[in-house]
């Protein structure tokens, strides 16, 4: 990692198993046998990390993966003039880095900690003989990664087809889905700001259409936080193609 204060860094066979548990129930691990996947641990560095540092940048070798613990981190790019887009938010449990780390290529990203984060970075050099030792993991590598590039294909078609209402209970949508609705909806830790480099829209295009969805109780704005309430009403926009311009 580039510029992250590793104020507390260790080998991960000293934590506790809920930390270890973010490794063991995630897709690409939990068919690992038990020796397996202690072996894996045994190459997991613990890091914690303030909010806005620098976890890697755009063009920098994909040497390690990540897997978050707790907190959130922006994965986003950033052009010459200044301009950013936010490709995705990874929040606890999730694995990013895994592409480059694969490849062996360059970062595609910046990845930044959107809050205070806790981390397991897990080297290359470490991951790739682990990954030709279980063959089982290296399908689930590529079955995994065939279900993110559909899901990339999705947010272009996304990007290009839809208005700003489908564009945007689409972004919604997919950053609370592995949530179950409860009877105070998924909160999504985001703000307005972000949500409108997600979705390549104004910050004032996103308030009004935000605040118009908040009208009719399918949201509900908070401070730095949006509230899905009626997740099944922006569905339907999605379905539909998004004529409804959600006034």
């Amino acid at each position: 990692m580039t510029g992250v204060p590793q104020d507390k860094t260790a080998d991960a066979r000293g934590f506790s198993s809920s930390k270890l548990s973010v490794l063991r129930k995630h897709p690409y691990f939990a068919d690992l046998e038990p020796e397996a996947f202690d072996q894996l641990c045994r190459y997991a560095k613990h890091t914690t990390l303030k909010r806005g540092a620098t976890i890697c940048s755009k063009g920098e070798p994909g040497n390690s993966m990540f897997a978050v613990i707790s907190g959130t981190v922006k994965i986003s790019i950033s052009s010459p003039d200044g301009r950013n887009a936010i490709l995705n938010l990874i929040g606890a449990g999730e694995i990013f880095g895994e592409v480059a780390l694969l490849d062996g290529l360059s970062r595609t990203a910046d990845a930044t900690a959107n809050t205070n984060c806790e981390l397991f970075t897990i080297d290359r050099r470490d991951f790739i003989p682990f990954v030709r030792s279980q063959p089982a993991l290296a399908m689930k590598f590529i079955e995994l990664l065939c279900a993110r590039l559909r899901r990339t294909s999705d947010q272009v078609e996304q990007i290009i087809l839809q208005n700003l209402p489908g564009r945007l209970a689409s972004a919604l949508l997919r950053l609370t889905e592995k949530d179950k609705l409860g009877p105070q909806g998924r909160t999504i830790a985001i703000t307005q700001q972000e949500i409108s480099e997600m979705v390549g829209m104004t910050r004032e295009s996103i308030n009004k259409q935000l605040r118009a969805w908040a009208a009719r109780k399918w949201v509900r704005l908070e401070h730095g936080a949006i509230v899905v309430l009626k997740d099944q009403s922006l569905q339907s926009l999605v379905d539909a193609g998004s004529d409804d311009d959600g006034e």
